[in-house]
C-alpha cells in the first residue's frame, strides 16, 4: 500500500510539473531547445557567421524568469538525486544577500551540468529570489530562441558589463576563468584546476568590491572522456576564428563514440560532488589595484591554490564514476517554506 501511495504521489508531482512546464515554455520552443540536430545547427551557424557575432551588447539580468528556472531545476534536482548521486557541501559559505562572484572549475564541455548544479544548490539554500547569473559563451546568444531561453534562466553573455549589471541588482555571478582550456582538459588531468592564467575575474571582483566564493566539482569531468584537448590542432585549424576556442578537443562520449568535443552529448552517470569554499576577500585592496599586475598575480595564486586544495580533497579516495567510499550522498530536496 505504501508503494502504491508513493507511485500515486510521483504521478501527481509529474502531472503538476508538466502543467507548470507548459505554462512557461511552449511545446514548439521545447522541441527546438532539446533537439540535438538543432543544437548542432546552432553551433554551425555561429561558426559560419563571421566576426560581427562578437559585437553584441551586455544583457539585462532582470529578464530572468524564476518560474522557468524552477521548472528546469526540478529536472536538475531529480537527475542529481537519481542519476548523478549528487552531493553538495559548503553552500552555507555563500553570503545570503548582496553581490557575489562564484569562481568555478569548469567541466563537461558543451553540457554544463556544473553550472546547473551550482544554481540548484543556491536555489535550494536561499530560494528563488537569490538569483544566479552564469556568464555564457557568445554562441548561446547568437540564435534568438536559444538567447531568449538563456536570458530567462539568468544566463548572461560573458563580459564585465553584464556582470556589473547583475551585481547592481545584488545578484550572484558565476564564472569559469579556465573556460575551454579547463573544460576540455584530458582525462588524466581531471583532478587539476586549470584557470589558464586568466585574471579578468579578479579585475571584475576588485572593481566591484565583491567577495569571491570558489566552487569546485568532482565527477563532472567523468561524464565524458576527453582524449586530447587538441591545443596544436586548434592552432592549425584556426578554431578561435570560428568558435572562439583555443582548442579542438577529441572526446569519447555517448552516443557518438569518438568525436569532436563541440557536439552535445548524453552525460554518463558519474557520481558528482559540488563544494563551495569560504569567501575570499581582500579588504586592503581597492578598485585601483585591478590594474596592478603584481597584485593580480598574488590574488590569482591564492584563488588557484584554494581551488586546487578543494579539488584535491574531493578527489582523495575517489573511484572514477563511482565516487568515494563512505556515507550515502546528501538527500536533495526543495527549500522549506
Amino acid at each position: 500500500m505504501a508503494q502504491f501511495r508513493e507511485l500515486v504521489g510521483a504521478l501527481r508531482e509529474t502531472h503538476d510539473w508538466l502543467q507548470r512546464a507548459r505554462s512557461v515554455l511552449p511545446l514548439r520552443e521545447s522541441l527546438q531547445l532539446f533537439n540535438p540536430p538543432v543544437q548542432v545547427a546552432w553551433i554551425a551557424k555561429y561558426a559560419l557567421a563571421g566576426r560581427h557575432k562578437r559585437d553584441a551588447p551586455s544583457d539585462d539580468p532582470a529578464q530572468r524568469d524564476p518560474d522557468l528556472v524552477g521548472v528546469v531545476l526540478d529536472v536538475v534536482r531529480a537527475l542529481g538525486r537519481h542519476y548523478f548521486r549528487l552531493e553538495i557541501d559548503g553552500v552555507e559559505n555563500v553570503p545570503a544577500e548582496g553581490p557575489v562572484l562564484l569562481v568555478g572549475n569548469h567541466n563537461g564541455g558543451f553540457v554544463p551540468t556544473d553550472s546547473f548544479f551550482t544554481a540548484l544548490a543556491i536555489w535550494d539554500r536561499f530560494g528563488p529570489s537569490r538569483a544566479v547569473h552564469p556568464l555564457g559563451h557568445d554562441f548561446i546568444f547568437y540564435d534568438l530562441t536559444l538567447r531568449r531561453f538563456a536570458l530567462r534562466l539568468g544566463v548572461l553573455r560573458a563580459g564585465h558589463d553584464s556582470a556589473q549589471r547583475a551585481f547592481a541588482l545584488g545578484g550572484i555571478v558565476l564564472v569559469y576563468p579556465g573556460s575551454d582550456l579547463e573544460t576540455f582538459r584530458p582525462w588524466r588531468e581531471r583532478d587539476r584546476v586549470v584557470l589558464g592564467g586568466r585574471k579578468g575575474f579578479l579585475q571584475l571582483a576588485l572593481r566591484a568590491g565583491v567577495p569571491i566564493v570558489p566552487v569546485v566539482s568532482a565527477g563532472t569531468q567523468e561524464q565524458f572522456v576527453v582524449l586530447t584537448r587538441g591545443d596544436d590542432l586548434g592552432r592549425r585549424l584556426h578554431v578561435h576564428r570560428w568558435v572562439r576556442s583555443n582548442v579542438c578537443p577529441i572526446v569519447l562520449s555517448v552516443p557518438w563514440g569518438v568525436t569532436s568535443g563541440f557536439l552535445p552529448y548524453i552525460p554518463m552517470p558519474a557520481q558528482t560532488t559540488l563544494a563551495f569554499g569560504s569567501p575570499i576577500r581582500w579588504p586592503e585592496l581597492s578598485a585601483r589595484d585591478a590594474e596592478n599586475p603584481v597584485v593580480l598575480d598574488r590574488c590569482y595564486l591564492e584563488v588557484e591554490r584554494t581551488m586546487q586544495t578543494m579539488l584535491d580533497q574531493l578527489m582523495e579516495g575517489r573511484r572514477p564514476f563511482l565516487g568515494r567510499r563512505g556515507p550515502a550522498p546528501t538527500t536533495l530536496s526543495p527549500p522549506g517554506p
